[in-house]
């Protein structure tokens, strides 16, 4: 089989530059570029044709788990694998639905790292038991979350969304305005969340509304 072909994106040139370092000390890997931010990742894919790219979440302007999901979409054949620190299900789940094949924290040792390389590059994807029980934890606390709101609480998510003001939504429920702040109140309750912004952003991640 040819070199796999590699491209590494992080912000952080000290640790682009230790990747790469050790990722060329192996004789089936081959580094085709570096990138410090998705936009540079974007100019290097039509360049270089590369099967596997390793990409953080935390970059400036997009950041990672887009440009997985915008990448995908023009360069289907080429393989994600996120490495970052972030050890969080809901940043696991999203990188798994934008499409990526693994996903890594950056305190992983040189032998799972190219085993993951590989294990991707030959079409598989690579999640250790770690991030596998992140995720399916994180896949429990969304379907719990669902089954907390009420079908009343759903609706006035909803209008809340849709940018809908207290008194709208009371005349549109035909409830008072109170009644509508104290379904509110209780919707960030349950979703763990502090603001009405928040509210909206999460019941779209978690795709309530």
């Amino acid at each position: 089989m040819s070199k796999i072909r590699i491209i590494v994106v992080d912000d952080h040139q000290l640790f682009r530059e230790g990747m790469i370092s050790l990722l060329s000390k192996n004789e089936d890997l081959e580094i085709v570029g570096e990138a410090a931010s998705s936009e540079e990742l974007f100019t290097l894919l039509d360049q270089t044709s590369p099967h596997i790219v390793l990409i953080d979440i935390t970059m400036p302007g997009m950041n990672g788990l887009e440009a997985i999901e915008k990448a995908r979409a023009n360069h289907p054949e080429v393989k994600f694998i996120v490495l970052t620190m972030h050890a969080e299900g809901q940043y696991v789940v999203k990188a798994v639905r934008n499409g990526a094949f693994g996903y890594l924290i950056k305190n992983a040792d040189e032998i799972e790292l190219i085993d993951a390389i590989k294990n991707v590059a030959n079409g598989k994807k690579h999640f250790n038991s770690e991030i596998s029980q992140l995720m399916i934890g994180n896949m429990a606390i969304e379907g719990e979350s669902h089954k907390k709101l009420s079908e009343r609480e759903l609706e006035v998510l909803t209008l809340v969304s849709e940018g809908r003001t207290t008194k709208e939504i009371a005349e549109k429920l035909f409830v008072s305005a109170r009644t509508v702040e104290t379904h509110r109140v209780n919707m960030m309750r349950k979703l763990k969340v502090q603001n009405t912004a928040e509210l909206i952003k999460k019941a779209a991640h978690l795709k309530m509304i």
